[in-house]
């Protein structure tokens, strides 16, 4: 996906939020604030973009939005579980109406035959008790990884969430 792609997906995502009079909160690892960076591109973004975390370590994860140390040692990082948790804990530290979450393997190292570079685990929850996990696993180097991660968080929002709008 181009830049000019994304900002219009980011763009499409803000107008529906703004529509809603609602708010969204991201939680990130592999990605490192690109998708709160894609989302704040778009001017008046601060209407609807209510904070971002960075949690790239499993303690800014446990700190900043109290994943639990037992589920990052039970799974893992990159995880359904710990993206749940990101997930949770984000929009409950934000008070946001949306939370997405991100946690994935960029590389180039880092991978395992269980969990190759590439792979990346999304959560997303609403402030309503919806929620819905994605596992999918990118091509690419480190940044085509982590590009395509961006794309596919903002698009699954779209899609699951906020199209009706």
């Amino acid at each position: 996906m181009t830049d000019s792609e994304l900002m219009q997906l980011s763009e499409r995502v803000g107008r529906a939020l703004q529509a809603r009079g609602a708010t969204l909160t991201t939680a990130e690892s592999c990605t490192g604030g690109w998708i709160a960076k894609a989302i704040t591109d778009i001017a008046g973004s601060s209407a609807w973009f209510e904070r971002g975390f960075v949690t790239y370590s499993n303690e800014a994860k446990s700190q900043m939005i109290g994943v639990q140390d037992a589920t990052l040692e039970a799974h893992g990082a990159v995880s359904e579980p710990v993206v749940v948790e990101m997930a949770i804990g984000a929009l409950k530290a934000a008070r946001a109406d949306f939370a997405v979450s991100v946690s994935g393997i960029a590389g180039p190292d880092g991978g395992s035959e269980a969990k190759p570079v590439g792979t990346v685990w999304f959560g997303f929850a609403s402030a309503r008790g919806e929620g819905i996990t994605r596992r999918e696993c990118f091509q690419g180097d480190r940044e085509a990884v982590r590009r395509q991660a961006t794309a596919y968080a903002l698009q699954t929002l779209w899609q699951h969430f906020l199209q009706n709008t």
